[in-house]
């Protein structure tokens, strides 16, 4: 009896003397999403690692050396950079914050009122409208980027700052963005309330929406900083001074001229690296106002 009973525990827990008992085929299943997740990380953050490592190394040991091997040259390629063209390195960072800085803020303030009005104002043609914008968001930017150095040349705006900084300020992206969080963060019946108590929309707009949409904003900012401090292509055509280049494309000119002198791939790895830190910075000082404001919202609903 007590050997048939053992049997049976050992057939209600699910094995069998001599086997050992096996993970459930759904714990395996859910390792999936896991393992294709480090992938994607270890694909995304090789050629990152490879840069931070490579800016180390001097022009004799890029070449020689094994490839995730640090060097000792990380000092010597800053100082060289810093001093490539007397400084020039660092004007292409300065334009990079000014078209990207001033380029962001424009495009949200736009983004802010356009998607406010079309969320909550009722008109004419206002499907119309959000339906444009939406093609807008579908137009790759090589089509636009031909038309706008045309107008911009009518204009007598081309290799200024201005021909990098207007085409950003409308971003159909942003605009789209804020028209979804504006439906959703600002309840109608608080803008009516609004108005019931005699506020002007300009006052229901700042006092009342505006902070309610400030976190959609910031991700709106965010974006479009990003997108403007990538961007190669519009600057590529509308400028050819290159004391106005962005970063971007100031170190392409510098990879060009790499190609008949390979002492200058160094600087151009060590300033794409320098490149990047702004960016990391500004996500990590958003990310937590952004976490913030929707831990406030939260608890103020």
């Amino acid at each position: 009896m007590s050997s048939l009973a053992v049997r049976k525990a050992r057939h209600a827990a699910g094995t069998t003397p001599g086997t050992a008992q096996r993970p459930p085929l759904r714990g395996r299943i859910a390792l999936l999403p896991t393992l294709t997740l480090l992938i994607g990380a270890a694909y995304c953050l090789l050629p990152v690692a490879w840069v931070v490592i490579a800016a180390t190394k001097s022009g004799s040991e890029l070449f020689s050396t094994f490839t995730f091997l640090p060097g000792s040259g990380f000092t010597q390629n800053v100082s060289d950079l810093n001093a490539y063209r007397d400084g020039l390195y660092w004007q292409w960072m300065g334009n990079s914050a000014l078209y990207a800085g001033l380029g962001a803020l424009l495009s949200t303030v736009v983004s802010a009122f356009s998607g406010y009005a079309l969320a909550i104002y009722r008109f004419r043609g206002r499907e119309t409208i959000f339906n444009v914008l939406l093609a807008g968001v579908l137009m790759p930017p090589v089509i636009l980027a031909v038309p706008q150095y045309l107008l911009l040349a009518e204009a007598d705006l081309t290799d200024s700052y201005l021909s990098v900084l207007l085409p950003l300020v409308l971003s159909p992206y942003g605009v789209y963005l804020s028209r979804i969080y504006a439906a959703a963060a600002v309840p109608s019946d608080v803008v009516e309330a609004g108005r019931m108590d005699g506020a002007s929309e300009w006052r229901i707009f700042t006092r009342v929406a505006l902070p309610m949409m400030v976190p959609g904003l910031v991700t709106v900012f965010l974006f479009q900083f990003v997108a403007v401090w990538n961007n190669f292509l519009l600057p590529y055509i509308m400028l050819s001074d290159d004391e106005k280049f962005p970063i971007t494309l100031g170190l392409y000119t510098l990879l060009e001229q790499g190609a008949n002198t390979p002492a200058l791939y160094t600087l151009v790895i060590t300033g794409a690296l320098i490149a990047v830190v702004p960016l990391i910075a500004l996500f990590l000082v958003i990310q937590r106002f952004w976490s913030l404001d929707l831990l406030s919202g939260a608890v103020k609903s």
